[in-house]
């Protein structure tokens, strides 16, 4: 497979810009503007690898390792969203010679970084996630691993690192869940989800980029990210703290990114509040993103959702969920979402690849409480997407999208 990357300018063109409608698709679309890989069987000698793309660090596959077959010892019924520590992790560096070392499974277990590398000085570091489900019958599906291969490639070009090329990312992530194939939960009690970091691990005094980088996959099996499971959660609209500004790293998957909202969601847990909806740093009244989430506003037939413009994360789980409205018949727009907007909704509902989708049953901005369908079930958007996009992730619906890939 040959990955065609474009570069991180016309990358970022061909994001949606304010006010584009989608109109309804009412029959599958023939291919998807995206990178795809072909819903498959996969072995190990069956990706070939070729060096492509805009960064300069080429990739070698990673060395084979022995296959664990025995199931994990765990109790699934009762499974949160925590670490569980699993059997191997994936690890490859980048050195000064622009080559990524030949990649290895080695033990789970901490790793050697100096003080003074760029990722903890400087904060020269990106994560990505994504997951892994098993099928009634047994084989492992994942859920477009290239996506985030090129969406970590992007986010690389600006933090000034190199990134691994498309066919590293994806065959290291597959080979990280082979090794770990029994810590996969059983259908329906969840998933494993898969962690790739990229860090700046070399040593770096002044402000410069790293001289070495250490790409490392590590999973973990998981429940619901929130308590309530696919239940409604409580929002409150942040009007003080801001999570981006236009011309930072709002849009990349940057380690930094999630470290600011810390105290904006402890202040609202303690309030007894699920999670905290962001509004733009500029005008204060247009909707952002929840913490670790996308938003969705959902009024009649129409679901609307904040444009990607530099400083909203384009969501791999809110891309999908839009393509999937759309085969549902719904019309969904991209664009400026006022917070008056989201207190005149129907039904919200948030989207990611921890929460899946997540409805929301109230939102509190500035001292007024906003009630969405009592506030004591899952909307009827909110469940009909849900329900769809599980199903073929989970392989309990044929995949017409070629959105999964099946691991032997």
């Amino acid at each position: 497979m040959e990955s065609r990357i474009a570069s991180h300018g016309a990358l970022l063109a061909a994001a949606p810009v304010a006010g584009r409608r989608h109109r309804l698709p009412l029959l599958p679309p023939a291919s998807l503007p995206s990178v795809q890989i072909q819903n498959r069987l996969y072995s190990l000698s069956s990706l070939p690898l070729k060096a492509r793309g805009v960064r300069r660090c080429e990739a070698s596959l990673a060395s084979d390792y022995t296959q664990a077959s025995e199931v994990a010892d765990l109790d699934w019924e009762n499974l949160g969203f925590g670490l569980v520590q699993t059997d191997f992790m994936y690890i490859t560096k980048c050195g000064p010679d622009g080559n990524f070392s030949e990649g290895e499974m080695v033990p789970f277990g901490p790793i050697s970084l100096s003080p003074s590398s760029g990722v903890l000085n400087y904060g020269q570091g990106l994560f990505e996630g994504l997951k892994a489900y098993r099928k009634t019958d047994g084989p492992i599906l994942l859920f477009r691993p290239e996506e985030n291969a090129l969406r970590m490639r992007i986010g690389a070009e600006r933090m000034c690192m190199p990134a691994p090329t498309v066919e590293q990312f994806v065959d290291a992530v597959k080979q990280t869940v082979l090794a770990n194939k029994r810590w996969v939960p059983p259908t329906g009690k969840g998933s494993l989800y898969i962690r790739p970091l990229l860090m700046g691990s070399g040593a770096v005094l002044g402000l410069a980029p790293a001289p070495e980088y250490t790409f490392i996959i590590f999973v973990s099996p998981v429940g619901n990210y929130f308590k309530e499971g696919l239940a409604p959660i409580n929002l409150i609209v942040e009007d003080k703290f801001h999570r981006a500004t236009p011309g930072g790293t709002g849009s990349v998957k940057t380690i930094g990114n999630y470290a600011s909202v810390l105290l904006a969601q402890k202040i609202a847990k303690e309030k007894g509040y699920s999670d905290v909806l962001y509004l733009d740093a500029v005008h204060k009244k247009y909707l952002e993103e929840v913490s670790s989430c996308n938003i969705f506003v959902v009024k009649g037939d129409v679901i609307s959702t904040p444009a990607v413009k530099g400083t909203i994360l384009p969501g791999i789980t809110r891309k999908s969920i839009i393509d999937v409205a759309l085969s549902k018949g719904f019309q969904v727009e991209e664009r400026l979402v006022s917070v008056d907007e989201l207190l005149e909704a129907d039904e919200v509902f948030c989207t990611g690849t921890a929460v899946v989708v997540s409805p929301v049953g109230s939102i509190t901005y500035q001292g007024k409480r906003v009630e969405y369908a009592g506030n004591k079930g899952v909307g009827v958007v909110s469940q009909q997407l849900y329900t769809s996009l599980t199903s073929l992730q989970m392989g309990q619906e044929e995949d017409w999208l070629g959105w999964t890939v099946q691991l032997n």
